[in-house]
């Protein structure tokens, strides 16, 4: 026999007026004060990026990704071309405006325009990068790209669950953790345990509001070293 249920008294979901596919990313440079993003091209990103990794002389950069570290910069090339054509997931080069080269890469992926859902990876920093205010600010415009410019619902960082640099990173720049996915994929012969964060269109006003406020010009000295941690607005929020 079939069960007659009445919906009506069930829980559902908030509604989700007039909602609509949200457009895919386009590949036009994103500008802040400290870092330009542009899609990643080999002719213009690769030898200065492979030049800044090799600055990691132990190749720790490259200890949770699935690819690399790369001998030499042919074979970095070649990943650079065969990965600036990707649209999914969809490459950026982040532009150190200090010096006006490419230090870092990250991505857009797992990109579901359908119900507006999209996340972050790829995200690999080369010491001259790490730690400074361009590395933050390039979240910001990545982040600000999907829910104000394009109107997503959801923005997703993943990581190997032993990597916590990323792990604290994810929740410096406004993720919240949502939960462990245990055995979630191999790679380079060893298992990962994913965490996994998240963030929403409805976190997301807290989180610009403290961007912006961390971003203030009267943030940052005369040298471009800021005063106060992007962590200590976070927290006001």
């Amino acid at each position: 026999m079939t069960a007659n249920v009445n919906c009506l008294n069930q829980p559902i979901g908030f509604p989700v007026a007039d909602w609509t596919p949200r457009p895919r990313p386009p590949r036009n440079a994103m500008e802040g004060k400290f870092c330009r993003i542009e899609a990643l091209d080999p002719d213009l990103h690769a030898a200065a990026l492979h030049e800044a990794n090799l600055t990691d002389t132990e190749a720790r950069i490259w200890t949770y990704m699935a690819y690399g570290p790369f001998k030499d910069l042919s074979s970095y090339r070649d990943w650079v071309t065969a990965y600036s054509r990707s649209e999914d997931p969809l490459f950026h080069a982040v532009i150190d405006k200090r010096t006006g080269k490419a230090a870092g890469v990250a991505s857009y992926l797992r990109i579901d325009p359908a119900n507006g859902a999209i996340e972050v990876g790829h995200i690999n920093y080369a010491p001259p990068l790490q730690r400074t205010a361009a590395a933050s600010e390039a979240m910001f415009l990545m982040m600000a790209r999907v829910f104000d410019e394009l109107g997503y619902r959801r923005y997703e960082w993943k990581c190997d669950a032993l990597n916590a640099p990323s792990r604290k990173a994810a929740e410096r720049l406004g993720f919240r953790y949502e939960g462990l996915f245990r055995q979630a994929a191999t790679y380079k012969g060893r298992n990962r345990d994913t965490a996994w964060y998240a963030m929403t269109d409805k976190d997301w006003p807290a989180v610009k509001a403290a961007f912006q406020a961390w971003l203030a010009a009267d943030n940052f000295d005369r040298n471009g070293r800021q005063k106060t941690r992007l962590a200590s607005f976070s927290s006001r929020q």
